[in-house]
């Protein structure tokens, strides 16, 4: 099928990867000049693993293509994608310029004539994450051009940053929204077809509702960031209490109504949908007159939860204060097999170091470039893990690369001025490293200092 994706972010350019993998003719629209260029060489402008190796193979076997001209890509394609950004806005909502301006553009071009359909039907597709009845505001923007010749449709994305092509390749579900009229029906039959590879062992189909499907988006994104926030919440208190939140963990989580995912305590959810897509949620609910209370509390604790390591450091050092010493921070990345830095954890716990005039020397295997956005020259980057630590006050554990769960403690105790161990991810255990003569906070742990 002749597919167009609007927008060559994360979301966009797997999707449009992933369907030329498969055997479509894919064009991927951008009017990042720079970004298309780069991506016209098999250049991926961010880590995704194996997406890189996708996206040059296919564009060597002319499958998949990139361009600047959005108008030119919305003609050739029968099924269109929109897939730019829904960035927050300063009320938590949000924004829907890029989406309109997609909206506005297939309308004129769709009047414009000389267009390629699928059953006399042009199949649009919003895969941003999106308020409820954005389904219907693309459809009125068209119909201002081209009151007829289109069908809009859901296809909200499940991906996950660091396994995003796995996710797509072997989805979990893939939910449609599609409206209930004659033009919905065609656009079920040809989607289906569309996602027919990814179906094989069994149907992973969910048709539904525009409206249904936009919503299911945000509550599932939400569900899990409530639990990341509940565990966090409960692991201070178990701090206070006495109780290690790994053996709580392992406790609920072999109830198979809860489950054991998502249930890992830490220094707070980041990336660019949980944070975004809560607050949307958020603001959906109280715009429409039903405030989601729980919600605000997930928020809140999340807010919270991203300076528990630099409340944990402040207190352990007390009174001599941390002005002039230098801490070592493995991790910057929101989470680890990305070099995504937004709303990551490392943020506030950098900027509360610097502020209270200590020194960071940091290491990331992927996001040290795109923290340099963030941070500036005010910290030290390091080319390995290890290079942190030399003269280093402490070790602050941020992000749960593979490469920190097993590291050489005796090289560690060496290289630092004293044996002290923040633990962000509850990556090791209290009673071995108090055995090796560390010092050793994590979160919700029996070494724990409660704050």
């Amino acid at each position: 099928m002749r597919v167009t994706v609007i927008g060559s972010g994360y979301v966009g350019l797997v999707v449009g990867a992933c369907l030329a993998d498969s055997g479509n003719d894919v064009v991927c629209a951008d009017v990042d000049a720079r970004k298309v260029e780069k991506l016209l060489q098999g250049v991926v402008p961010f880590f995704e693993p194996g997406l890189d190796t996708i996206v040059k193979r296919n564009l060597e076997e002319g499958r998949l293509n990139f361009t600047t001209d959005v108008e030119a890509a919305i003609r050739r394609g029968a099924i269109i994608f929109i897939a730019v950004g829904t960035p927050q806005g300063d009320d938590g909502s949000a924004e829907m310029r890029f989406v309109d301006q997609v909206a506005d553009t297939i309308g004129r071009t769709l009047a414009a004539g000389e267009n390629v359909f699928v059953d006399g039907l042009k199949i649009v597709l919003t895969k941003s994450t999106v308020p409820v009845g954005t389904s219907d505001r693309i459809r009125g923007l068209i119909g201002q051009h081209a009151p007829r010749g289109y069908v809009v449709c859901s296809n909200p994305e499940f991906l996950k940053e660091g396994d995003a092509v796995n996710d797509f390749l072997k989805p979990d579900r893939i939910v449609v929204g599609v409206p209930e009229t004659p033009e919905g029906e065609t656009a079920k039959r040809v989607l289906h077809e569309l996602f027919e590879p990814f179906n094989r062992q069994r149907d992973r189909m969910l048709f539904m509702d525009v409206r249904s499907s936009e919503l299911t988006k945000y509550a599932a994104n939400a569900l899990l960031a409530t639990k990341i926030s509940f565990m966090n919440d409960l692991a201070n208190l178990a701090e206070r209490v006495g109780a290690d939140i790994e053996r709580v963990r392992v406790g609920i989580g072999s109830d198979p109504r809860i489950g054991y995912q998502f249930l890992f305590p830490g220094t707070g959810y980041g990336g660019s949908c949980f944070p975004k897509d809560v607050k949307a949620l958020i603001h959906t609910s109280e715009v429409n007159g039903h405030a989601l209370r729980i919600l605000g509390a997930v928020d809140e604790v999340n807010r919270d939860q991203k300076r528990i390591l630099l409340r944990k450091v402040l207190k352990h050092y007390g009174d001599t204060g941390i002005a002039g010493r230098t801490f070592a921070v493995w991790g910057l990345a929101f989470k680890p097999r990305t070099d995504d830095m937004r709303e990551a954890p490392s943020i506030d716990l950098i900027n509360g170091l610097l502020e209270a005039g200590a020194k960071v020397k940091a290491y990331d295997p992927e996001a040290a470039e795109n923290a340099k956005d963030f941070f500036g020259d005010r910290i030290t980057y390091c080319d390995h893990n290890y290079d942190c630590l030399e003269g280093a006050d402490a070790l602050l554990v941020v992000t749960e690369w593979s490469a920190f769960r097993g590291p050489d403690f005796d090289l560690i105790a060496q290289k630092l001025k004293a044996p002290v161990i923040f633990d962000g991810r509850n990556l090791y255990e209290p009673e071995r490293l108090a055995a090796r003569g560390f010092t050793y906070y994590a979160i919700g742990r029996g070494a724990s200092l409660p704050v």
